[in-house]
């Protein structure tokens, strides 16, 4: 049995989403919390580290579809998905995690 991670993270301000996988889901959050203000990458650029939604797969394969069908969604069914799972759209990173990442993690 696998551990397999469709998500959505989004910006302070909520008005960007960007949508991703992982086998690893408090790795990649951490990842992009460390990458924000990067331009080089889009989840950078934008200062998407905070976690909305996520769903876990057995299979990877399973996860890559789910992203690719929620990359089709508009962003009104990206926003309904999320108030599906997440109805007042609360930051789920520290659910998740210890958050914000120790000054260990954050100092790299």
């Amino acid at each position: 049995m696998g551990n397999y991670f469709t998500y959505i993270v989004t910006n302070p301000a909520k008005t960007v989403l960007y949508t991703g996988i992982t086998n690893d889901l408090e790795q990649r959050i951490t990842e992009h919390y460390l990458n924000r203000g990067i331009r080089k990458t889009f989840a950078g650029r934008y200062y998407c580290y905070l976690l909305l939604f996520y769903e876990r797969f057995d299979r990877p394969m399973d996860a890559i579809d789910y992203e690719k069908e929620i990359k089709r969604m508009s962003r009104k069914q990206k926003e309904e998905l999320i108030t599906s799972f997440n109805p007042q759209w609360n930051f789920m990173n520290k659910q998740i995690m210890n958050w914000p990442p120790p000054p260990d993690v954050t100092s790299r």
